[in-house]
């Protein structure tokens, strides 16, 4: 974040990964926790009350919380000043997440900074942003001086050796091991070559696999028989230690694998110390080693990048005049000529905003803010939980052992432990890892392999109660494991995710349970995500998909618009099952189906004082009958959060983001006696609404219904805020 004009203060406001934070220098004035969305709205108080002049956004995808990112919409809805927003990555090709970020980030940004031209070619032609809005400055670079290698060699122990180096963070897209295979090559026509790799490995790949990467680059390097011209330094290296390792190279390499890269920091600081290139063409090496600057090589091929280098040393004057050419453009791009662009870009940001000023709470009222949800709190659910996995009742607030474990509940519980993996939330991340292991081991025990169905019931001590549970309890089990298989970041957790869909799914041909349909093809929609050419699962869904329209014609009437003669529980999830399913299979009969179904049990579940009121559990609702208004249960709350959120992901109609919030506002007190069902003392969630009373037993079903709205609920708040704001 910086101000607008030369000498206004400058500060910085710093993303962390982690609880606990890190020491900061003291330009850092404020912090955000990356996946606690309060605190990006808090960030944006401080900006604005402290009236900063400009604020300067760094993008990246993998910076900021929320699904692709989108806490950060946040911060940028309540801001008072203008926005100048640098794209670090720009996708040419974005999933249906990234595209509302980048449409959103786009908008709330007065000025747009991309690193390259094909940076503002992508905004012009995928994101329609007009090029008047974009600023191309390069990334900028220290000034170093243009010095022989020679010079730094002796203190690094290569003096009289050529040295080739590639530096960044250690990572599978770097491409590192075609440069190991180009080695022998190299080697053989120059034998006093070393190649110094030069960066730790990424501490998200560390945290996953390890040093697994890196070790197979060091075993690759022994089988070619070039391990004493190779050097490993798994450092994170200062500027000033980096500055000597580049005045010590002869050759940088990037041989990396993906070309839809825009901007690579580690070559705009080589290329403008004035060092030859060898490259695969990636956007931004294309851009700047174009007429001659460096060698571009390509992908994935050890042949052309010995080529390359080879033809560089045996050739001292094309090597020497690249060397110049390169630092004399870098001059262009060392840090204070990038900054005076930056400050003319702030300047013309603040021009724009003057002739076209925001209001200072034009954006404040409550039609136009995100909906205030309560902070999560797992406690809980973390207390209802074991090594085995969670018990399915409670006596109030303590676990009953007595009655158990259950499938539904474990397989709702590894639900929302995906979820609240991808939204973000406070609790440590180290946390939901364990309670997601448990949950699905469960569900892997639960599994009976012979069969291909699973188990429902489990005693305190452990023992299976049948050999076979229901068909919805079966059902449900997919639908968690098809979320595992589509979202977990835990390849462990994916993989034995997947195995068990796929074991598992089979059966499900032969039921007859409309609801376990549905929540099969739930599951479907999710597995699907990770593995979307699996014939057999697509298949599924279409058979599933007709299931549910036949019953809908056998069973609906204009007065009647249901699949059955009784609404009875987990209804709005028939409805969610269509309106998903239609809409990724292009079937637009299923999408009407359930749109229609779902609009009319919103309106036979609101009452005239305008809260929800689900079916109650005491009865029912058959058709020609009274409907039971009670027990009302939170799961029936919960499916009409869930469904009426993807009714709006679908629609865009702001009337669906209206139903789903009245449906969550009943665990908070907004229902028929006026009483909170959730504790925001325990985290736990009442057992249901009776007619008198909240049961104060916080069971598992109960508790998962209230979180897993809570996490979607926060999954969607900034698409139900744009458009709702869009509609006023």
């Amino acid at each position: 974040m910086a101000g607008a004009a030369p000498g206004t203060e400058c500060f910085v406001g710093a993303v962390n990964d982690r609880i606990e934070g890190y020491d900061y220098p003291q330009r850092v004035r404020f912090e955000l926790l990356e996946k606690d969305l309060d605190s990006y709205r808090r960030a944006a108080d401080f900006l604005n009350f402290n009236n900063a002049d400009v604020l300067c956004v760094q993008h990246e995808f993998g910076i900021y919380g929320g699904p692709a990112g989108s806490h950060l919409l946040a911060l940028l809805k309540e801001l008072r000043m203008p926005v100048v927003t640098t794209l670090h990555t720009i996708l040419s090709e974005p999933n249906a997440s990234q595209r509302r970020v980048m449409d959103e980030l786009a908008r709330r940004s007065d000025r747009l900074v991309v690193m390259a031209r094909k940076g503002r070619e992508i905004l012009r032609d995928t994101y329609g942003v007009s090029e008047a809005k974009v600023d191309v400055i390069p990334h900028g670079i220290p000034d170093i001086p243009f010095m022989d290698s020679s010079c730094y060699k002796a203190q690094f122990g290569v003096e009289g050796r050529l040295v080739l180096l590639t530096f960044g963070l250690l990572g599978p897209g770097k491409g590192i091991e075609h440069v190991i295979e180009a080695l022998p090559e190299i080697v053989r026509k120059h034998p006093n070559v070393v190649y110094l790799v030069l960066g730790a490995t990424h501490p998200h790949l560390v945290a996953r696999e390890g040093e697994r990467y890196r070790l197979g680059l060091e075993r690759l390097a022994e089988e070619r028989g070039v391990k004493e011209h190779v050097i490993f330094y798994n450092r994170f290296v200062s500027l000033d230690d980096l500055k000597e390792f580049i005045g010590a190279t002869d050759i940088y390499l990037t041989p990396y694998l993906n070309e839809a890269q825009i901007t690579s920091g580690t070559l705009a600081y080589v290329f403008g110390a004035g060092k030859a290139v060898v490259s695969t063409p990636y956007w931004h090496a294309t851009e700047l080693l174009a007429e001659e600057r460096g060698v571009l090589v390509p992908f994935r091929n050890p042949t052309a990048i010995a080529e390359g280098v080879c033809g560089l040393l045996e050739n001292p004057d094309r090597l020497e005049k690249m060397r110049r050419d390169a630092y004399a453009m870098g001059r262009e791009t060392i840090w204070p000529a990038v900054a005076k662009l930056y400050v003319e870009s702030f300047q013309h940001a603040r021009a724009d905003r003057q002739a076209t000023p925001r209001a200072a709470f034009a954006e404040w009222t409550l039609a136009s803010r995100p909906y205030e949800l309560p902070p999560l709190r797992l406690d809980h659910i973390i207390r209802m939980s074991d090594g085995t996995g969670i018990f399915q009742h409670a006596i109030f607030n303590v676990p009953n052992f007595h009655e158990g474990y259950c499938t539904d509940d474990n397989a709702r519980a590894y639900i929302l432990c995906n979820l609240l993996d991808e939204v973000g939330g406070q609790s440590p991340a180290e946390n939901l890892s364990v309670l997601a292991t448990s949950y699905l081991a469960f569900l892997a025990a639960a599994l009976d392999y012979n069969s291909g169905r699973f188990r429902n019931f489990m005693s305190h001590e452990r023992r299976w109660l049948e050999e076979a549970g229901s068909e919805d309890s079966h059902a449900r089990a997919l639908w968690a494991v098809g979320t595992g298989a589509g979202r977990s970041r835990n390849e462990g957790h994916r993989r034995l995710s997947a195995q068990l869909f796929e074991r598992g799914m089979a059966v499900v041909a032969i039921f007859t349970s409309p609801r376990a349909w549905a929540f099969t093809l739930l599951g479907i929609h999710e597995y699907l995500q990770s593995y979307p050419g699996e014939q057999q699962v697509i298949s599924m869904r279409a058979a599933l998909t007709e299931k549910l329209i036949k019953l809908w014609h056998e069973c609906s009437t204009e007065a009647w618009p249901w699949f059955e003669s009784g609404a009875t529980y987990d209804n709005a999830r028939l409805c969610q099952a269509l309106i998903i399913s239609g809409h990724r299979m292009g079937q637009g009969e299923a999408l009407e189906i359930g749109l229609k179904s779902l609009r009319w049990l919103a309106s036979i579940q609101k009452t005239q004082a305008g809260h929800f009121r689900p079916i109650g559990s005491n009865g029912f609702y058959q058709r020609d009958g009274c409907r039971a208004d009670f027990d009302q249960q939170p799961v029936e709350a919960q499916a009409m959060v869930s469904a009426c959120l993807e009714a709006f992901r679908v629609t865009q109609d702001p009337s669906w983001s209206r139903e789903a919030k009245r449906a969550f506002e009943w665990f908070l007190g907004r229902n028929d006696l006026g009483l909170p069902l959730y504790d925001s003392s325990t985290g736990g969630c009442g057992d249901g609404l009776h007619h008198d009373r909240v049961n104060e037993n916080q069971g598992a079903e109960s508790s998962l219904a209230f979180h897993l709205s809570l996490a979607e609920m926060n999954y969607s708040e900034h698409l139900v805020a744009d458009t709702m704001l869009a509609s006023l």
